[in-house]
């Protein structure tokens, strides 16, 4: 069994960064866009938009799925 990896998924609205960590997670990725969102917006200690940015570059892109893809 190969171990999990956080990679940029490709189901996007965006950069498929809520989307990777939902799939990391096993859950929902509306749940986890939806909650996201609501962090960012109702709290003053979260830097959302930040945070966002950040994962975006460090995430890798999820080369699993783009091969699959392409087949």
């Amino acid at each position: 069994m190969e171990p999990k990896k956080l990679t940029r998924s490709t189901n996007k609205m965006l950069a498929g960064v809520c989307a990777g960590l939902a799939e990391y997670m096993n859950v929902d990725p509306t749940v986890v866009r939806v909650v996201y969102v609501a962090l960012t917006i109702f709290s003053a200690g979260f830097p959302g938009l930040l945070l966002y940015l950040i994962l975006l570059l460090l995430m890798p892109n999820d080369t699993n799925s783009e091969i699959q893809n392409r087949e």
